[in-house]
């Protein structure tokens, strides 16, 4: 049974809307928290304070499970950038990026490295069509590289990339950096092959923006500085004044500041409603949806060229029509919600898209043939 049809309290379908790669509606357990512990904010009573900073901890606790790592590994971020700001500007040696990455992957990368003045180098490849495949990071690879940073899923292209053939080229003394935004929490993926994990719960995990995460395994914090880390970042017990102590030990080594507890609230209750369906049954509710987009595609010849085969892929169907722009248009007027871009209709249902929204999304290609090009 499809999470659509069998869904927790709260896992909500969003009718006409196939936007999900580019931001997720808050769920009703991340919106109830967010309005509980505003409630709770507003008495000024110190209990209910500390109660909501414990959402912190819970929300750590959360992900440390879906990632089958402890908590102090994992700190909370406002963004998956910031938690990338992390990772690169502590890196040393030739750090490997592809050049058609998300921005903050390349525009983090090309910070650090002027900030680094060179000992931080990146280089850039360009791999066949933007898929960040092991034969295509072999051929970086030499003495000089300490790191490869990719998407786990490229948000232009689709393609998800092999996490564990990818550890396997890059060998044991180089780090593998992933930005996880595209995938985590609707893939099943093990994420040990992983040194850096970062993601945010503002797209799928329909938590809302501020809800940055990262993980940093033991290797990381021995080869990765903490140079941005803030006050709660350092080994001190209490309010670390008149004295500069060391980082802290953990992965609490790379944050800046407390934070913001709604935020960890509105992620907490994300995390607790993923981890109650499961990751597995969640992937495979939204390959069931994925394959309904493909059909529907593939009934009106509309040529995808997104990846087709389940291990290659998340939640992003990428149809290339003959003019985008009109047939984003189109799908609009319908009442759906997709992106346009690159000359092509980016499609991102989830698993709890309902069927009615894939009936408007066929209806609607058909009254745009003239646009796909079928």
């Amino acid at each position: 049974m499809s999470v659509s049809d069998d869904r927790p309290s709260g896992f909500d379908a969003v009718p006409g809307y196939l936007d999900w790669a580019a931001f997720g509606p808050l769920s009703t357990a991340a919106r109830d928290a967010l309005v509980r512990d505003a409630d709770l904010l507003s008495t000024g009573r110190g209990a209910d304070i500390a109660a909501v900073a414990a959402r912190a901890e819970q929300a750590q606790q959360g992900l440390g499970a879906l990632l089958d790592a402890v908590p102090d590994e994992i700190p909370l971020h406002p963004s998956s950038t910031h938690a990338l700001q992390q990772a690169l500007a502590g890196l040393g040696g030739t750090v490997l990026a592809s050049a058609a990455e998300f921005p903050s992957v390349t525009i983090t990368l090309d910070r650090a490295a002027e900030a680094a003045a060179g000992s931080l180098v990146p280089r850039w490849i360009s791999p066949r069509g933007a898929r960040v495949t092991p034969d295509a990071v072999a051929g970086a690879l030499d003495e000089t590289v300490t790191a490869l940073v990719v998407s786990h899923v490229d948000f232009r292209t689709g393609y998800r990339t092999d996490l564990a053939a990818l550890r396997e080229v890059l060998g044991p003394d180089r780090l593998l950096i992933v930005d996880a935004v595209q995938s985590f929490g609707v893939v099943d993926e093990d994420w040990a092959a992983a040194d850096v994990v970062v993601g945010h719960g503002y797209k799928w995990m329909r938590a809302g923006r501020g809800t940055g995460f990262a993980r940093f395994t033991a290797r990381a914090r021995e080869r990765i500085r903490p140079v941005l880390s803030g006050r709660i970042g350092t080994s001190a017990a209490g309010l670390p004044t008149d004295a500069l102590p060391d980082p802290a030990a953990s992965s609490q080594a790379y944050a800046v500041s407390a934070p913001d507890p709604l935020a960890a609230s509105r992620l907490a209750a994300a995390t607790s409603e993923i981890r109650a369906l499961g990751v597995p049954a969640v992937a495979a509710a939204l390959g069931e949806a994925v394959d309904r987009v493909l059909d529907i595609a593939d009934r009106r010849s509309i040529a995808v060229s997104s990846p087709r085969a389940r291990p290659e892929r998340a939640g992003i169907v990428v149809l290339a029509v003959a003019d985008a722009v009109r047939c984003g248009e189109a799908l609009a007027d319908a009442g759906l919600r997709v992106t346009v871009r690159s000359g092509a209709v980016r499609v991102s249902p989830h698993a709890s898209t309902p069927s009615e929204t894939f009936a408007r999304l066929a209806d609607a290609l058909d009254r745009a043939a003239e646009f796909t090009g079928s």
